[in-house]
């Protein structure tokens, strides 16, 4: 989604018109995630990595034309190593990917926020990874015990994190 584009939306607005959802269509991620990036709203399809310890597939992806997508890494929760750090951020930024959530940790706060990204993350550590070339990307994942399949729609705010199977009005 380019920088000039302010999403329409409020989680808190969509929790509430989906409140009866019992489909599964319809999921909040948990309220574990701060705000490493740029502060602001946003959305858009959902793109998944599992890596646990190795940003190898994220350097991967974020090099790739984003498309307006957002990055969801399925970090297993690992508070040893950020999985994205400054380089990575910038290179999301011009690639065009409208935010990143990472389950796992961030490094470089200072180059995150510069970067002009929404980025979510558990934690920073500035410890990096492993470069092993291990992990899965396009896959479904779990976020906090929440499913997250390639192709969802995240969206996202001050107020939290919401997941949809389809692009929500």
């Amino acid at each position: 989604m380019p920088e000039s584009v302010t999403p329409q939306f409020a989680t808190c607005d969509l929790c509430d018109a989906h409140e009866a959802d019992v489909s599964g269509a319809f999921r909040v991620l948990p309220p574990v995630f701060r705000d490493y990036g740029a502060l602001r709203a946003f959305c858009g399809p959902v793109y998944t990595l599992r890596c646990l310890e190795d940003n190898s597939r994220v350097r991967e992806a974020v090099s790739a034309l984003g498309q307006g997508r957002v990055l969801v890494i399925d970090g297993g929760g690992s508070l040893r190593h950020g999985l994205v750090g400054g380089n990575l951020a910038v290179a999301a930024a011009r690639n065009g990917w409208a935010g990143i959530v990472i389950a796992g940790c961030a490094r470089d706060a200072a180059e995150l926020r510069a970067a002009g990204l929404p980025i979510r993350a558990l934690a920073l550590m500035p410890l990096r990874t492993q470069k092993r070339g291990e992990g899965q990307a396009d896959v479904p994942v779990r976020i906090q015990g929440v499913p997250v399949r390639p192709g969802d729609w995240l969206y996202a705010d001050e107020d939290g994190i919401v997941i949809a199977s389809r692009p929500l009005a």
